[in-house]
């Protein structure tokens, strides 16, 4: 056994005991890979797991030659009838390559075997990132062991831990105590991880391959810090010593092979009493990198610090463009929270990180943030309430393989032309995901169904001075074109997808220009029987990010704020009872229950055997911020929304 045979203890657990050991040459099903990996060739052998001790060789070597990047997580793999080899140049990539060979298990007559294949692979980027958000709400350590499990999984190695925030100053600090106090607080009083938690945490990672970066968020966002440090404003000469004192403590948790970077935020810098002194963030700097030996990592846009030649700088917003000849790491168009389900994914699929198809020397790599801004009843409502793991699982598709084809901005909001090379790998991408859904994420929330197959036809926007309660001929018969006042109007598509984006909120390509109107979506559904399913169906829907962005919550018997309407077989879908109707925009402090469709009970609806005809009216108003509608047929399994199985969509007008 070699040095790194540990790593085979999470594997052999998979193998049911006893089973003796053959090869198989039966055709095996192709086993669904994410991330795909750069180079592979698949063979019609298959290795048996029964006795796989004996011939599972892993091995450090000098080189892979067929690598061109990222050497250090790069690994060779081949799987044949009577051996498995998994060769990588250092223990990170055998590691990775073994997060392969678990998704290559296969099963068949009662017998475990891998998929035999040939591989090479290597990540487009060298920092491939999750963020989680705990200055605003605390989460436990299961909570967060359980995500960086997943991260693991999917060969990410970046954990960035943002620690502090308005609501709270989260690591415990042994020289400042009353950081900590319940007084300082704003949510969650008094939760905070002691520094044995986040020893711990910096440990859990590091046996996963997964570095934790560590943030403090200032000298915005700082409310927290001020409260319980008794300072007004961030210029006040007392918040230098302090913040040095905080970084010396926060580098003391964990020498700097381990934990290599420090980020100090400097985003958001809104009002005067956040405003620095001109010496803090220099001084700041030069502590983190010339006395503790770190990388600095900063926020932009972001605080400009005088002299800074060396930060690297995350990019968070469209506002946010590479600092020239400083590295860089992209986070600026995946905020998870701002994020549906369905149409987040594209978004996530075809993002180009960096704007490269894979990194260089100042392109280093992208996060994937999770801001929930709002308080949660719990924090796994964290989880529930974004689509944390579909998009974890998307973005490493991104950050490994790697987006080859320059797209821009154009498939940010909308699906590619059906029939499409793009079209077609999205699709391919997507059953690959939904594959992982069921096979390991039961008992997680993963709020994805297949979508590409559903279309809609669209007309609109219809003129209509504003006025959201004017029925038109579209709810009367159905028909091809129509005449309104002096303008005809006719229905455009097939439009793909479970959500279509009208008019994209962060103006990325959509379907139609942002006009006020009313605009319709239609679409057939065919089922082989008669029988009630869930509806996914939705609305303009709310970001879960700075309160209920784009205006009051509705009131009891809407869908929205605008008044839309969905009519199945001619009948109207009734709107939920909601839990908190009417609510005031940007009500940060009242916690989400209801108010997107992936986390209340679907709709139900009853599909007739054959063709339904399904009617959706969509008004959008001046102040509609997110101008989208959401409607997909889904069945509950064990708490894991699904396909319904056998349904058939043609957006053909009959």
């Amino acid at each position: 056994m070699n040095k790194i045979s540990k790593y085979f203890s999470f594997l052999t657990a998979l193998v049911a005991v006893g089973m003796l050991f053959s090869c198989s040459t039966e055709k095996d099903p192709i086993p669904a890979l994410i991330p795909m990996p750069q180079q592979i060739e698949w063979s019609t052998s298959s290795f048996n797991m029964a006795d796989s001790s004996a011939c599972f060789v892993q091995r450090i070597v000098a080189d892979i030659p067929e690598v061109p990047l990222n050497k250090k997580e790069a690994y060779r793999l081949n799987v044949s009838a009577d051996s498995v080899i998994l060769e990588a140049t250092s223990e990170t990539g055998i590691y990775r390559g073994l997060q392969t060979v678990k998704q290559l298990l296969v099963e068949k007559n009662g017998k475990r075997y891998l998929k035999g294949c040939t591989i090479v692979d290597w990540p487009a980027f060298r920092i491939r990132g999750f963020m989680q958000d705990v200055g605003r709400n605390f989460q436990p350590m299961d909570m967060l062991k359980e995500q960086i499990d997943v991260l693991a999984a999917y060969k990410y190695n970046v954990f960035h831990f943002h620690v502090t925030e308005n609501p709270g100053w989260r690591l415990e600090s042994k020289i400042y105590p009353q950081l900590n106090a319940a007084e300082s607080m704003t949510r969650e009083k008094g939760k905070f991880y002691t520094q044995e938690d986040f020893k711990a945490l910096v440990a859990y990672c590091r046996e996963r391959k997964i570095t934790l970066i560590p943030e403090f968020d200032i000298p915005g966002h700082s409310a927290a810090f001020r409260k319980a440090m008794g300072i007004e404003t961030m210029s006040d000469p007392r918040v230098q010593p302090v913040l040095i004192d905080l970084v010396d403590e926060l580098c003391s948790l964990a020498p700097a092979n381990v934990m290599p970077y420090i980020h100090l935020g400097t985003d958001e810098v809104w009002h005067d009493y956040e405003k620095p002194s001109p010496t803090l963030l220099p001084a700041l700097l030069e502590r983190v990198t010339q006395y503790h030996g770190r990388e600095l990592i900063v926020w932009r846009p972001g605080q400009h610090i005088e002299g800074d030649s060396v930060s690297i700088t995350q990019l968070w917003s469209s506002n946010g463009h590479p600092k020239p000849g400083h590295r860089y790491i992209d986070c600026r168009l995946n905020y998870v929270n701002h994020l549906d389900p369905l149409s987040g994914i594209t978004q996530l699929y075809f993002d180009r990180i960096n704007g490269a198809a894979h990194g260089d020397s100042l392109r280093i790599g992208g996060i994937f943030c999770c801001w929930n801004d709002n308080n949660v009843n719990e924090a796994y409502d964290i989880l529930v309430q974004n689509p944390v793991y579909p998009g974890i699982v998307t973005y490493v598709e991104t950050s490994w393989t790697g987006q080859k084809t320059d797209v821009g901005e154009n498939y940010l909001a909308k699906l590619p032309e059906k029939g499409s090379e793009l079209f077609n790998e999205f699709s391919a991408f997507e059953d690959r995901m939904i594959e992982h859904r069921d096979k390991y994420f039961q008992g997680k929330p993963f709020p994805y169904v297949k979508q590409s197959n559903i279309e809609w036809k669209v007309l609109g926007p219809i003129a209509n001075g504003g006025d959201v309660d004017v029925a038109f001929p579209i709810e009367d018969k159905l028909l091809g074109t129509y005449r309104i006042d002096t303008a005809n109007y006719t229905w455009q598509g097939p439009l793909y997808g479970g959500t279509i984006q009208l008019t994209h909120y962060f103006g990325y390509p959509s379907h139609f220009p942002k006009e006020t109107g009313t605009y319709y979506a239609y679409t057939q559904i065919w089922s082989p029987q008669d029988q009630s399913v869930g509806a996914w169906i939705s609305f303009h829907d709310w970001s879960r990010s700075g309160g209920r962005r784009g205006g009051p919550f509705p009131e009891n018997g809407e869908w929205h704020n605008t008044h839309p309407k969905a009519w199945l077989n001619g009948e109207l879908i009734a709107a939920p009872q909601w839990n908190n109707p009417s609510l005031a925009s940007n009500t940060e402090e009242i916690p989400f229950t209801d108010e997107n469709y992936f986390f209340r009970k679907p709709a139900s609806i009853l599909l007739e055997k054959g063709w339904n005809e399904v009617l959706l009216k969509i008004p959008v108003k001046n102040d509609t911020w997110k101008r989208m509608f959401t409607f997909v047929p889904v069945q509950d399994e064990n708490g894991t929304m699904k396909e319904v199985e056998g349904l058939k969509f043609s957006a053909e007008l009959k």
